[in-house]
């Protein structure tokens, strides 16, 4: 009787090892199948269109310079003697449509300017950074106009293609 019963009981170490490769197996199947899904989402997205379109939409249009005509001049009165400043205003945009449509508000854009013009100090517009600084504050009351106006940000720079100071 006690043959048979240690014929039907297997011995521990080989029950063990089943478990063992039942869990390699399973995590070698787990593995596979990741890279198997991997590959297959990355190859199914690569194929799609849809990326090519929304580059070709991110592309900058070319640029559009409108210059303003007559330059500007401004008065100043520094140490009881009269200084005065010349400048031109070129203005950058990239879409024609827009651009034409903010000509039509030209007169509140140009009596914006002038008036910013009269207001800084002639020191100020002597260095390089009250020159710059003067840039941006035009770039800015430009877009305040176009945003106003048409609703958008029309121009994406002022630029000082002449400045003079005497």
């Amino acid at each position: 009787m006690a043959k048979s019963d240690d014929a039907a009981t297997p011995p521990a170490g080989k029950g063990k090892l089943k478990l063992i490769l039942l869990i390699v197996l399973g995590l070698l199947l787990a593995i596979g199948a990741s890279v198997g899904g991997t590959w297959y989402i990355m190859h199914s997205s690569a194929s799609k269109p849809a990326p090519a379109a929304e580059t070709a939409t991110n592309v900058k249009q070319p640029a559009i310079f409108e210059q303003m005509l007559p330059a500007f001049v401004a008065n100043y009165n520094q140490n009881g003697r009269q200084r005065y400043l010349q400048v031109s205003i070129t203005l950058l945009a990239r879409n024609q449509a827009d651009l034409d449509a903010l000509k039509v508000h030209m007169p509140v854009i140009r009596n914006n300017l002038v008036m910013l013009f009269s207001g800084q100090s002639f020191d100020s517009l002597a260095t390089p950074v009250g020159q710059e600084m003067l840039r941006q504050k035009v770039t800015a009351s430009v877009q305040e106009v176009a945003q106003k106006e048409l609703g958008k940000v029309v121009v994406e720079q002022a630029l000082f293609t002449n400045f003079v100071l005497q």
